[in-house]
Formats: structure tokens, sequence, C-alpha cells
């Protein structure tokens, strides 16, 4: 029944066509933070940043770039997080769509710690050496890695390597049918939103399993790389480079 969950989709989400969007990708993004509580979607990325402060020495000071990165939501925690800590904490927001741009700078009014750019990350790695605002302590990247195939992750993760000094948070959905099946669910519950209800479950079928993981690390020797499944469904990949910048 769930036959077509073996491989990950290579389907395209209505979010990956740029020349939609306006009003129904906005409350797309308002419904996506709903779903992002009910399945605790900011808790792997809390994990993989919590391991990378605690390996860089527990600074006092620390900066998230966060690629793809929607209306942004999951950082709420881990802003609380860094008060909880004392840690002075800067956060910037990259995402390639206006909307998603936009509905951040609602989410975040009145916010100093958090900025909002609207970038391409292949661009973003380049201007790394020469925009300090292009550069992090970490870089984390929720829910955004499914959108590229087999072929483009190596590519991906090494550009977010490029942007980092401590390394890279990877946030993403653990491919099952348990998963597939809930998120099925809970989009018809709470949305009625086209792009909630096609993306939603796809979004699923184009996660991931330990294999696909395994893959990527052999075809990145040049970083060191764990993985670990975190609850609800999620998998965390910490990424570092050799030699730290």
């Amino acid at each position: 029944m769930f036959s077509f969950l073996r491989k990950r989709s290579l389907e395209p989400e209505y979010m990956d066509d740029f020349s939609e969007g306006g009003v129904a990708l906005l409350e797309a993004l308002r419904h996506l933070r709903r779903l992002n509580r009910v399945f605790g979607a900011a808790g792997p990325t809390m994990y993989g940043v919590r391991r990378l402060w605690k390996l860089a020495g527990k600074p006092c000071r620390l900066s998230i770039l966060d690629i793809g990165a929607g209306s942004g939501d999951v950082n709420k925690r881990l802003l609380k997080w860094a008060d909880r800590h004392g840690i002075q904490m800067s956060i910037t927001l990259v995402d390639i769509t206006w909307e998603a741009c936009a509905e951040a700078r609602e989410l975040y009014a009145g916010e100093d710690r958090v900025k909002i750019r609207r970038a391409d990350l292949f661009q973003l790695a380049e201007q790394a050496e020469e925009e300090a605002w292009a550069c992090a302590d970490i870089v984390t990247a929720s829910q955004f890695v499914h959108h590229f195939d087999e072929e483009q992750l190596p590519r991906v993760i090494d550009a977010m390597l490029s942007c980092s000094r401590y390394g890279v948070v990877v946030n993403d959905i653990h491919r099952h049918w348990v998963s597939w099946g809930a998120v099925w669910l809970m989009t018809r519950l709470l949305s009625k939103n086209d792009y909630i209800r096609h993306d939603g479950p796809l979004s699923v079928a184009k996660g991931f399993r330990s294999a696909d993981w395994k893959k990527l690390k052999n075809a990145m020797p040049s970083a060191r790389m764990q993985y670990s499944w975190r609850p609800l469904f999620r998998y965390c990949l910490i990424a570092r480079p050799w030699r730290p910048r």
C-alpha cells in the first residue's frame, strides 16, 4: 500500500514553483506554522544547535543563519533557549520568496535579534567571504533539503558549510508510512489550502531514511557528518568541516 515511499519522490512541490505564490502562499506559510507546532518541528533543530554549541566550547555569543527559513517560526525556540542560558544570539532568516520574507518580518516584528534577507543559498555561499551577514557560527535548514534530489544534496550541504564557522544542522522528515499518514490527516483537518494539502504529504514522500543519509555521508568525505532520528519522525543531520573556519 505504501510502496511509493520506498524511494524518495522526485515530484516537485507547489512551493517549488516560484512563478506562483501570492495570497495562497502567504496563507500556506501561516498554516505551516500550525503543523510545525503539532509535529514538534523545532526539536531537531534545537538538538543540533545545542550539540554544535557545546562542541564549540559553549560560547556566550552565537549567530544562526537559517536557510530556506519560510516564516522562521522554529527559531522562536532557539531564542528562548538562548535567553535561559544567557547567550547573546543573532539570527538571520534567509528565503528566496518574498512571501516567506514578508511573513517572517510580521512574525518577528520588534525582535532586534532577528534579521530577514531574501537570497538564494548558492549565491549566498559565493558572498560568504565578502558579506558578513552571509556567514554565521551555525547554518540551519528545517524542511529544506528534501526539495533537492540525491545528486544535488552534496552541493547543498557544501554551500551551507561554506557559510558556517562551527557547522550545519539539517532538520528534515523521516519518510515513513506513519508520518505520511499523520501529515495527510492533519493537513486535511487543519487547512483547506492547496499548498498545504498537496505539499504536506509530498514532503514526507520526498523525505529521508537512514540509507539516504549514509549515501550523502559517503558522497562527502570532506565533511564530518552524523545523523540521528528525532521525534516526531524527523532526522537531524550535523555536518562539520574538518577544519573549522
